[in-house]
Order: structure tokens, then sequence, then C-alpha cells
């Protein structure tokens, strides 16, 4: 899918908070690139803080608690090891 113009600026708009569903809502061309664009960074970004766990710099964690990160599926924390 190519991206509509200024799309990149919209998504990081939107990343911002700079509006509510209701605006997004009237742009879902943008939504739906946006949604593509980070869905496709979410594993890279997964691999690097997989990463930063065993080299001791990071701990993953959810609802509050460290989760191994070979089984963490979902929304994941990321804080300083320590």
């Amino acid at each position: 899918m190519t991206h509509p113009t200024n799309a990149p600026t919209r998504c990081a708009a939107r990343a911002v908070g700079a509006s509510s569903g209701a605006q997004s809502g009237r742009d879902w061309q943008y939504v739906r690139w946006c949604s593509d664009v980070w869905r496709a960074l979410m594993e890279p970004a997964r691999r690097a803080v997989r990463r930063l766990v065993a080299a001791g710099e990071v701990e993953i964690t959810q609802g509050g608690r460290v989760v191994d990160p070979s089984t963490a599926k979902g929304q994941i924390w990321v804080r300083r090891a320590g």
C-alpha cells in the first residue's frame, strides 16, 4: 500500500495525541496506513528488546510482573533492569 499524502506527518501527530478518535475516524486512509507501518516495526522492536533482556540491560513486564521474552504475548512494557 502506498502512503497517502502527508501520512508520515499525520502518523507522528496522532502518536503524540494530537487528536481524539473522532478526527481519526474521518481519516481512515491514514489510520490504516499508520497501522500497517507500526505493525511492520513491532517485531524488529521486540527483537531489539529481547537482545537487551539477554544482555541484562532491561526487563519486560506485563501487568507489573517480569515476564520471559520468549513467552510474552501482546502489549509489553520495558524497564531498566535492577
